[in-house]
C-alpha cells in the first residue's frame, strides 16, 4: 500500500537517517529547493536533483549547502562584483515544505512530482545578510532582553500576578492575514462600476461562487493539508459580479478575496506566507483565474493589506504560558504592553520603509480605503469592552474571555511586504518602548496618561507636538490638515519614506541594538529600495501611465459638443501634454522624471513623481467627467 502523501518535513526530522528514509519511502519527490530571502524580500529557488542532495547530505544539513555569486539576489554593496561569493547554510529549525507539481507526475509511482522546500540564511564573509536571519537574531534579541528586565526589575510584573521568579522564556508570536485581486485573464472591469459596488458593500463577505469558489476551497483544504490550520477565506470589500455566458462560462471576474490562517513563531509565520501565497497563485491558475498580491493593483479601488499581528507571551516553570500584554482587570494593557505599543509608535518613521517599499504601497494608504494614513492608535472605549478601530495604524486586539489572544494588529502592511523584515523592526521598536516603561519605573496609569496626551504636553518618551491615540474614525473626524498636525505626516514617496532612516538617526540606532541592523545591512537596503523605485517609475509607472493617456482620446462629434465639452477636453488635453509630451522648449513631466533618475538627483525625481500622482489624478477625474457629458459618438 502507498504511503499517504506527505506536506511537509517538521523539525524533528531534519537529520541524516530521517530524511533518508522518507526519501526511500516517497520516490516522487525528486528535488529540493533553497528557500532564502534577501533584502528586498525576494525568494530564492533553484532544482537541485535529489540524488545529489543525499551524496553530500551532511553538507547541506551541517555546512555550506550552495554557493552563489550573489547575482541572483539583492544585496547591494554587500555581494559586490569583486566579492560576489554568498553561501546558503540550511535552517534546521523550521518546517520544509513539500512542493507538488500538478502538471507533472512520476512515471514510477504515478504521483505528482515534489520538491522538498528548504529555508536556508545567506552568509557573505562569514556573516549572515538575509532577511530571515535579521529577524532571528531580532527576536533572540528581544526574548533576551526582556526576559533580563524582568529578571532586573521583577516589580514589573506586579499587575500581571506573575513571580519573576516563575519565568522560565520569553516567546513571541506573529500571525498575518493575507488579501489579493483575482481575475479572469484579459477581462476589464470598469473602475465606476468597481467604486460603485465598493459605496455599497455589495461584495463584502458576501457568497463567492463559480472557479473563484472552487479555488478558494481547494486552497483552504490545501492549507489544512500542509497544517497551517485555516481559520476563514472570505470575499473582501473589492470586486463585481461576475458575468455569465451562453455556454455557462463565467466571465469578467474580479474579487477580492482574504485568507486567515493560525499564528506561529516570528520566522515560520514569514516562511507559511510566502508558500500560501505560491499555494494561492497556482491553485487559481489551475482554475483558469489570474491572482495578484500588488498593493494597489487598480486605482479608486480598495487596495490589499496583510495585516500582521503580534504578540510576546511567557513560558513558566509550571509549564503555563502567560501573555504579558495583559494587565489588571481594569487596564487596557500591562505595563510591557503600554511600553510596547508606544515603541512602535515612537519609531514607527523608521519601521516604516521597511513595511511599504514599493511604489503601489503608499498609493493604498490614501484616505477612503480603510488603509491607515498616520501613525496613532487605539485601545477601545473602556477596557471592559474591547473595539476595533479599523481606521487607525495600529489596534489593540483583546477579547475578555481569552486573554492569550491580546495583540497588537499592525494595518500597514501589504502583500508584498517583506514580513521578516516587518517583524524584526517591530519587536526592536516595541524593545525600545519597553525599556523606557521597565527602566522608568513607570505604572500602567502612568503610561496610559502619557500614550493618551494631547498635543503640546511634555512627557519622558512620547514627542511633545504629537498625539498617538485616537478613538475616532480618523477619516472622518479629522481633516487632512488636522491628522498630519497631531500624528505626522506620512511619506509620500518612496524615496521620502526611506530617507527617514538618515534623517532621524536617535530613531535608526533603535535597529542596531546588537547589530540586528548593522549600517552595511541598512546602507544595501536603502540602495536596493532606491533601485527598485527607479526601475519601477521609469520602466512601469510611466509606461503604464503612456498607455493610459493614449487611451484618452476626444469622443465628442465636433459639430454636437457643446462648450463645456470642448472646454473639458482643452483641460484634459493641456494636462495629457504636460504630462507625457515633449516640445523643442519644454520637457514633460516624464521626461523631467527619467532626466532626474539618470543624474541622481532623487529628491527632484521624487517631488515630479509627486506631482506625476496629483496631476494623473485630477486628469482622471476631468475624463471622467468629459465622458459622462458625451451622449453622441
Amino acid at each position: 500500500m502507498q504511503n499517504k502523501t506527505i506536506y511537509k518535513i517538521k523539525p524533528e526530522k531534519h537529520n541524516e537517517k530521517d530524511l533518508k528514509r522518507i526519501i526511500q519511502d516517497y520516490p516522487e519527490l525528486k528535488f529540493v529547493s533553497l528557500m532564502a530571502v534577501d533584502l528586498y524580500g525576494n525568494s530564492t529557488e533553484e532544482k537541485i536533483p535529489i540524488k545529489e542532495f543525499i551524496k553530500d547530505i551532511d553538507n547541506f544539513l551541517y555546512g555550506i549547502a550552495v554557493q552563489t555569486d550573489g547575482s541572483s539576489v539583492a544585496l547591494p554593496g554587500i555581494a559586490t562584483l569583486n566579492d560576489a561569493k554568498i553561501d546558503m547554510i540550511v535552517d534546521v529549525d523550521c518546517d520544509w515544505f513539500i512542493d507538488y507539481n500538478y502538471n507533472l507526475l512520476d512515471e514510477d509511482t504515478k504521483r505528482y512530482v515534489g520538491t522538498i522546500i528548504i529555508p536556508c540564511f545567506l552568509e557573505h564573509n562569514g556573516v549572515r545578510v538575509d532577511s530571515r536571519s535579521i529577524l532571528k537574531k531580532a527576536e533572540n534579541t528581544f526574548t533576551d532582553e526582556v526576559f533580563k528586565l524582568i529578571k532586573e526589575y521583577p516589580e514589573v510584573l506586579r499587575d500581571s500576578d506573575i513571580n519573576a521568579e516563575d519565568v522560565e522564556k520569553v516567546y513571541i508570536n506573529t500571525a498575518t492575514e493575507l488579501e489579493f485581486w483575482v481575475k479572469t485573464p484579459n477581462d476589464k472591469a470598469e473602475i465606476e462600476a468597481l467604486t460603485t459596488s465598493e459605496s455599497l458593500q455589495e461584495q463584502y463577505w458576501t457568497k463567492v461562487n463559480g472557479p473563484v469558489r472552487t479555488a478558494l476551497e481547494e486552497t483552504l483544504i490545501m492549507m489544512d493539508k500542509y497544517e497551517f490550520e485555516p481559520e476563514m477565506g472570505h470575499k473582501e470589500v473589492g470586486g463585481i459580479k461576475a458575468k455569465l455566458d451562453s455556454k455557462g462560462r463565467y466571465s469578467h471576474v474580479m474579487e477580492q478575496l482574504e485568507l486567515d490562517w493560525k499564528y506561529s513563531t516570528a520566522i515560520q509565520t514569514g516562511d507559511n506566507q510566502l508558500f500560501i501565497k505560491n499555494l494561492v497563485e497556482e491553485i487559481f491558475i489551475q482554475n483558469g483565474l489570474e491572482t495578484t498580491f500588488m498593493s494597489k493593483p487598480i486605482d479608486d479601488v480598495a487596495g490589499s493589506g496583510m495585516h500582521v499581528h503580534l504578540s510576546v507571551s511567557l513560558k513558566l516553570k509550571n509549564g503555563n504560558r502567560v501573555n504579558i500584554f495583559n494587565g489588571k482587570k481594569e487596564d487596557f494593557l500591562s505595563i510591557i504592553g503600554y511600553g510596547a505599543l508606544m515603541g512602535m509608535l515612537k519609531n514607527y518613521e523608521i519601521m516604516n520603509p521597511f513595511i511599504s517599499s514599493t511604489y503601489d504601497s503608499l498609493k493604498r494608504l490614501k484616505p477612503g480605503y480603510e488603509a491607515p494614513v498616520c501613525t496613532v492608535s487605539s485601545l477601545g472605549l473602556s477596557p471592559e469592552i474591547p473595539s476595533r478601530n479599523r481606521t487607525v495604524l495600529i489596534g489593540l486586539i483583546r477579547d475578555i474571555n481569552s486573554p492569550m489572544a491580546t495583540r497588537f494588529e499592525l494595518r500597514s502592511p501589504n502583500p508584498r511586504t517583506n514580513i521578516y523584515l516587518t517583524t524584526a523592526v517591530s519587536y526592536l521598536a516595541m524593545l525600545d518602548g519597553i525599556k523606557y516603561a521597565v527602566t522608568k519605573n513607570k505604572s500602567a496609569e502612568e503610561l496610559l496618561k502619557e500614550i493618551s496626551k494631547k498635543q503640546g504636553e511634555t512627557f519622558d518618551y512620547l514627542e511633545t507636538d504629537r498625539e498617538y491615540r485616537s478613538e475616532e474614525d480618523v477619516f472622518e473626524n479629522y481633516t487632512e490638515q488636522e491628522r498630519n498636525s497631531l500624528f505626522g505626516v506620512a511619506p509620500r514617496s518612496i524615496y521620502e519614506n526611506v530617507s527617514n532612516l538618515d534623517k532621524l538617526p536617535e530613531k535608526t540606532n533603535v535597529l542596531k541594538v546588537n547589530d540586528v541592523f548593522t549600517d552595511e545591512i541598512i546602507e544595501s537596503f536603502k540602495t536596493s529600495v532606491i533601485n527598485r523605485w527607479k526601475q519601477e517609475l521609469c520602466k512601469r509607472i510611466i509606461n503604464e501611465y503612456t498607455n493610459e493617456i493614449r487611451e484618452l482620446k476626444p469622443i465628442h462629434i465636433q459639430e454636437k459638443a457643446l462648450d463645456n465639452d470642448l472646454a473639458i477636453w482643452t483641460k484634459i488635453n493641456e494636462y495629457r501634454k504636460n504630462i507625457a509630451k515633449d516640445s523643442t522648449h519644454y520637457n514633460c513631466l516624464f521626461t523631467k522624471i527619467k532626466n532626474a533618475i539618470n543624474e541622481n538627483n532623487y529628491k527632484e525625481a521624487s517631488d515630479l513623481s509627486i506631482k506625476l500622482e496629483e496631476d494623473f489624478e485630477k486628469l482622471r477625474k476631468l475624463y471622467y467627467e468629459y465622458r459622462k457629458n458625451i451622449i453622441d459618438f
